[in-house]
């Protein structure tokens, strides 16, 4: 059954048997207005915890998407490449980044659920 998770640099997570679906969630798209542009990460790459995954530029800023856990990409949203404005539409949904394979999915334990994330994006405003 996938759980979906959430990042404290607003990413989710989406789980499903060992692979794992990474994009920005919507609060994050509001606070970086329209994206212009993102640089996904390679297929095959194995990446670790907190190296960087992905650049998005938005016209307020550019960020870096930090690996959440440590894997290796399966798959990207190559529609990104020529449309990165569909985040801004879907971010939760066809605006998704990047999928991996989790080496270990304990490392899932630690992001929050839906409520604790709505709770802390709550305390930000």
């Amino acid at each position: 059954m996938s759980k979906i998770r959430y990042t404290q640099e607003h990413e989710w997570l989406l789980e499903d048997d060992g692979q794992v679906t990474v994009g920005i969630t919507d609060f994050a798209q509001a606070q970086l207005g329209d994206l212009v542009y993102i640089q996904l990460p390679e297929i095959a790459k194995a990446i670790a915890k907190g190296q960087e995954a992905a650049i998005i530029e938005s016209v307020k800023a550019a960020s870096e998407i930090k690996m959440p856990v440590t894997g290796v990409i399966i798959e990207v949203n190559t529609i990104l490449n020529d449309e990165p404005g569909k985040v801004n539409e879907d971010p939760m949904g066809t605006g998704w980044f990047f999928k991996l394979k989790m080496n270990d999915p304990g490392e899932l334990d630690g992001f929050m659920d839906e409520s604790a994330y709505a709770a802390f994006v709550k305390d930000m405003d």
